[in-house]
């Protein structure tokens, strides 16, 4: 109601709010409970009634006898005028409409003042040959389409080319208003766009964070509809590192203060993942709910305990040192009495993410604090992030962000500075868990550039073992990180949400079964 009323006191005379802006997105299986759906029918009707004034379209889930349907309401004068029902139902990436809802069916216009709006849902004007079937032959003055579109690196490019392909069909401009906000593993950038009849963007709302964007309707002397927004568009160079940084920021910030949750705690390992996440996490919600703990063993150099106490001076965060030295001798003093422990193996290793990670929920458990945790994407897919170590927490910020990525996240972070915020060694030191002595990552995996190249290429484009090597990848590299990220599907299941960030995430992006025996591998051509 506050962007209502602010809205008309500007002179709106129409109000037009997102895609199921009622009851969020995705609402998921709460659509399959009738009373979720009745109630959404119940805020539809005090929503109108408090609606007066001006005109409001809006988003809701609406029941109709046994059906369901995403729906857009119009509200003229304190009641419901008209309902348009979304026709088309993507099926496909993080999207599952068609498990709840039906298909509409009419094409939707309403007149305000004198001129004449066709009415969409999101993907409704995203498929070329399903746009006439939207009454291409109405001449609307202007097309309306609300969306839950969420973020993903290119998203925006895309949606410019689905607007302008859209507003060139129908031969007018284009009003398209896309939600914001965090939900969950999705984040939703906003960037509500004005097009003209060209498809051109005259106009975009700020990305990531609530605006209002505002034009007028006119006709000139050839009686062509024209639009005038209130404010131009920039058309500045997209960043893309500083459009995943701000993403980051919102998914935590939304994800923390929507569940509940007022501080939130880290574990610092002065290494490069755990100093993004913390920055991430101050920026999002304030240094004074941010508590960093470093929790050295033997094997953490005094290089890497002094760049957590700096990253955490540098920042403002709480700190403290919580060392491991004596929990860990004393859990493999007790694991010693089964025969064949081995404090030279991978196990021994685990041990200390597994106490750390204990550490961190206990302080969690005894003050309600959320726990980040710190693995990235290219841990994440080859199983390099701890079971109930590593992995131990609420949410996952950067659990979609290759490693490379995050080198350039915090590169931009301390660019934001005059002094860096991350250490400048944190940074340049190769990474290592600390977990041996001299352990180095590079001991066991590729370089990151070619472990991200790779996980790209199998995870997000769905490319075989074959068409990877056609690439020039080295044989080797592409058969055993294939299989690595097959086998550690087990742990992605058990692993908590993190902000999606590229076209394919872990998690409702990519739903593979664990039991499952299907290997690619490289297969030389014998022909």
């Amino acid at each position: 109601m506050a962007l209502y009323k602010e809205a008309i006191s500007e002179g709106a005379d129409l109000v037009v709010l997102p895609e199921l802006a009622l009851c969020g997105y995705p609402p998921q299986d709460l659509l399959l409970k009738r009373h979720f759906l009745e109630d959404n029918r119940a805020e539809l009707a005090d929503l109108a009634a408090d609606c007066q004034e001006k005109a409001v379209i809006v988003g809701f889930a609406e029941i109709l006898g046994h059906n369901c349907y995403n729906s857009l309401a119009v509200i003229e004068k304190g009641r419901v005028v008209k309902i348009y029902r979304k026709h088309l139902l993507p099926n496909y990436g993080v999207f599952d409409e068609r498990r709840y809802f039906s298909h509409g069916q009419e094409s939707g216009t309403i007149e305000i003042g004198d001129f004449k709006f066709g009415l969409s849902i999101c993907e409704d004007i995203w498929e070329t040959e399903h746009l006439s079937t939207l009454s291409v032959e109405q001449n609307y003055d202007a097309i309306i389409n609300i969306s839950a579109s969420p973020f993903h690196l290119g998203k925006l490019q895309t949606r410019k080319e689905i607007l302008q392909r859209a507003a060139l069909k129908f031969n007018c401009p284009l009003c398209y208003c896309n939600l914001v906000g965090g939900q969950d593993e999705l984040v939703f950038d906003g960037g509500s766009i004005f097009t003209d009849r060209y498809g051109k963007a005259v106009s975009k709302a700020k990305q990531f964070e609530q605006d209002i964007l505002y034009a007028d309707l006119e006709r000139d002397e050839n009686n062509e509809v024209l639009l005038k927004p209130q404010r131009e568009d920039s058309q500045t160079e997209e960043n893309i590192i500083e459009e995943i940084y701000k993403a980051l920021v919102l998914g935590t910030r939304d994800y923390v203060r929507k569940n509940g949750f007022k501080k939130v705690i880290i574990g610092l390992s002065g290494g490069i993942d755990s100093a993004l996440v913390a920055a991430i996490a101050t920026e999002a919600i304030g240094s004074e709910n941010v508590i960093g703990v470093t929790m050295p063993s033997r094997f953490n150099s005094q290089e890497t305990r002094s760049d957590a106490e700096a990253l955490a001076k540098n920042l403002g965060i709480e700190f403290h040192t919580i060392a491991i030295s004596e929990p860990l001798e004393a859990f493999d003093k007790a694991l010693s009495v089964v025969d064949g422990w081995d404090k030279s193996t991978t196990a021994y290793e685990n041990l200390q993410a597994r106490i750390r990670g204990t550490m961190l929920m206990s302080l969690s458990n005894q003050f309600g604090y959320l726990v980040l945790t710190t693995g990235n994407k290219s841990e994440t897919a080859v199983g390099y992030s701890t079971l109930y170590g590593d992995t131990a927490g609420g949410f996952a910020v950067i659990k979609d962000v290759p490693k490379t990525v995050v080198y350039e996240l915090c590169k931009y972070i301390n660019s934001l500075h005059e002094a860096p915020t991350i250490p400048v060694s944190t940074i340049t030191r190769p990474p290592s868990a600390e977990l041996r002595e001299g352990q180095k990552d590079s001991d066991s995996l590729p370089d990151y550039e070619i472990l991200d190249a790779l996980i790209s290429g199998y995870v997000e484009q769905d490319l075989s073992a074959n068409e990877l090597a056609a690439s020039g990848a080295c044989v080797e590299d592409i058969n055993r990180i294939i299989r690595m990220i097959d086998r550690n599907e087990y742990k992605r299941r058990q692993s908590p949400p993190g902000v999606k960030i590229t076209p394919k995430a872990f998690g409702l992006d990519r739903r593979l079964p664990i039991t499952n025996a299907y290997l690619t591998q490289y297969k030389e051509n014998t022909n």
